[in-house]
């Protein structure tokens, strides 16, 4: 089965999972925040299958369970050092996800009910406290709440309803090895879709869908089997960070998030994709205004920023060193340069960048144009243009684009303009980017092919004569000749016409003569 359709297939499956779950909910809360339990739930299963995973291994030699040595208080303290050490928390047996779906399957016999949860879900951020993992999993279910009268009046119902979706939960299929799709990321993004119309906000904001991830990734790890760190300033679910890692080892993953719930959600999706505390450090804040990686720089550099954002723009910025050498600031209104000049900041001198932005950075003038000209012909950072099809991302249908940056340019490189926005499979909802679609770009973006009617490379002297303008169709012509027109054949027709249809006038009279109509 093609990848694509491995995709396609699994998010099929997952999305009914989740209709279900979110029909359970139906009626109790806004529509929008059911996702905040539903992937509180998915990840804390996810916690509790590790923990168990891990234990067996480690007591494999011992030949008993886990319950069996927990009731050790010796057994306890050593499992609970060495959990904490290789993995950085501790779930007691009572409170593994697979021991509760036991309980519930009891029914009125059972020892589950939500309080049961809170403890537990208590237990795993307790057993961190001191640690070296503590800070990545400090209010980590922290929008899960479990008393919450919008449960339901009473621990019963409330208990009554939770049990509902833990049955669903415990049978979404979690082999990560075998899974093409993001599951906390796209499952974020099917609620979003689904549910959250008056959440006021978009998945697009937070998801980057799979095909477009993909591309992004091969470009930035194009040519390379190892990176040192990566790095993404609007990480969102980490979707794009956890892609990177697909085409190359990564050694740290950095990234920043600005609204809580999200920045949660990255953390979850890192150590869900077995990413281990020690190796990412995910950020709560915003990256233009409140920076917390400042002085560092990176090899790999993704993005999918908010866009056409606002920005404060203050004066201050003038002197911050991500926007003092353009002597220009990105408008209030609109911070995808802003987003822009900060990932340059970041980016190593043999690193590769790679942002998904609206075509307005293309071509707008103003201060964007001054940023852009001083990019282009000051720096010679722009390494490509690609232009991608509309209608490819949840929540939004306008056409998007890919800017490639590196600093390791060569002063006589050529900048490459790919559109690739006639190459998708139309779908009900939204279009997709299929396999071969995704490995034109590559090919065409690592070869820097020219090709007629899809790619070709402009020279720095080129694109300065077109005023720094870098719209598509100025470099590649996407226009197909109609066929030329016989107007001799086409006369010849009508002629034809006009005599079958006297003919046809004269029997019809003839036929109306003979009737007595005429």
């Amino acid at each position: 089965m093609k990848i694509i359709e491995l995709q396609y297939q699994q998010q099929t499956d997952l999305h009914k999972k989740l209709w279900d779950m979110a029909n359970d909910l139906r009626g109790q809360m806004e529509a929008y925040e059911f996702k905040n339990y539903i992937l509180g739930l998915i990840f804390y299963r996810y916690l509790s299958e590790k923990i168990e995973t891990r234990v067996n291994k480690l007591l494999e030699e011992d030949k008993i369970t886990y319950m069996e040595a927990w009731r050790n208080i010796d057994y306890q303290n050593a499992l609970k050092q060495e959990l904490i050490q290789q993995i950085g928390y501790v779930i007691d047996p009572d409170y593994l996800f697979s021991n509760m779906i036991e309980e519930i399957a009891k029914g009125e016999q059972g020892k589950f009910d939500i309080e049961m949860l809170q403890k537990a879900v208590n237990a795993v951020t307790e057993s961190t406290l001191g640690a070296e993992s503590q800070d990545d999993f400090q209010n980590l279910f922290d929008d899960m709440d479990l008393s919450s009268s919008k449960l339901g009046r009473d621990v019963k119902s409330r208990s009554r309803l939770i049990a509902k979706v833990m049955v669903n939960i415990s049978e979404i299929p979690f082999q990560f090895d075998d899974v093409e799709i993001d599951v906390l990321g796209d499952a974020y993004e099917y609620l979003i879709g689904q549910f959250a119309a008056t959440a006021g906000k978009k998945a697009g904001e937070f998801y980057t869908p799979p095909q477009v991830s993909k591309i992004l990734a091969k470009i930035v790890t194009a040519g390379k089997k190892d990176l040192r760190n990566v790095y993404d300033p609007t990480c969102g679910s980490g979707s794009l960070l956890l892609r990177v890692a697909k085409e190359a080892n990564v050694r740290k993953f950095y990234g920043q998030e600005k609204t809580s719930t999200t920045y949660n959600l990255a953390r979850m999706n890192m150590l869900l994709h077995d990413v281990s505390y020690q190796n990412f450090d995910i950020q709560n804040a915003d990256s233009l205004e409140e920076p917390r990686h400042l002085d560092m720089r990176f090899e790999a550099v993704v993005a999918n920023p908010p866009y056409s954002a606002k920005w404060s723009a203050e004066d201050k910025f003038l002197n911050d060193e991500r926007y003092s050498a353009y002597g220009k600031l990105a408008p209030s209104s609109k911070a995808d340069f802003a987003f822009i000049q900060h990932m340059i900041h970041h980016l190593d001198d043999n690193g590769c960048m790679a942002v998904v932005l609206p075509h307005g950075v293309l071509f707008r003038s103003a201060g964007e144009g001054i940023i852009r000209k001083y990019l282009i012909q000051e720096k010679n950072y722009l390494d490509a243009v690609i232009g991608l099809p509309a209608n490819i991302f949840y929540g939004t249908s306008i056409p998007t684009c890919i800017l490639v940056f590196k600093k390791c340019r060569e002063a006589n490189d050529n900048i490459l303009f790919i559109d690739a926005s006639n190459e998708f499979e139309k779908g009900k909802n939204q279009n997709r980017l299929r396999d071969e679609d995704v490995d034109k770009i590559i090919a065409t973006y690592i070869k820097r092919q020219t090709i007629d009617k899809y790619s070709y490379t402009a020279s720095l002297d080129e694109i300065d004569s077109n005023d720094n303008n870098l719209n598509i169709p100025r470099y590649v012509e996407n226009f197909n000749e109609e066929e030329a027109v016989d107007i001799q054949l086409i006369q010849s027709r009508l002629m034809e016409i006009d005599k079958e249809i006297l003919s046809v006038d004269r029997e019809l009279e003839k036929y109306l003569r003979e009737l007595g109509v005429k």
